[in-house]
């Protein structure tokens, strides 16, 4: 399975870079952290830095957006954003967007 992600700051209208990225598995144990990743230009991470194949279960991302927007020297309502999202077929490759501004965000399954 891979994963990759891509976020665009829509207030600005142009991708988010720098934006560090946490990936945890949630398992039966609690939430352990499996790789961690920042955006590049384009707002995209397509690695995790995983030493393994990840299995189906659930998997959450974290986005440190507080820092993102501070950095420009602007005020957020949420200062991460945290997604769930389920990994049904490890053979899929698994895309999670998030479409970005100060005070809203919104996400989608992507190809």
């Amino acid at each position: 399975m891979s994963l990759s992600t891509h976020i665009l700051d829509q207030g600005a209208g142009r991708p988010a870079a720098g934006v560090e990225v946490l990936l945890s598995q949630l398992t039966d144990r609690g939430i352990v952290q499996i790789g961690l990743g920042r955006t590049d230009d384009d707002g995209r991470i397509g690695d995790f830095g995983l030493e393994g194949p990840m299995i189906a279960g659930a998997y959450q991302l974290d986005f440190d957006t507080g820092s993102y927007f501070a950095d420009r020297g602007e005020a957020s309502f949420y200062p991460y954003v945290s997604i769930i999202f389920a990994v049904t077929d490890p053979s899929e490759h698994y895309h999670v967007p998030l479409l970005l501004n100060r005070f809203g965000y919104s996400t989608y399954r992507g190809s």
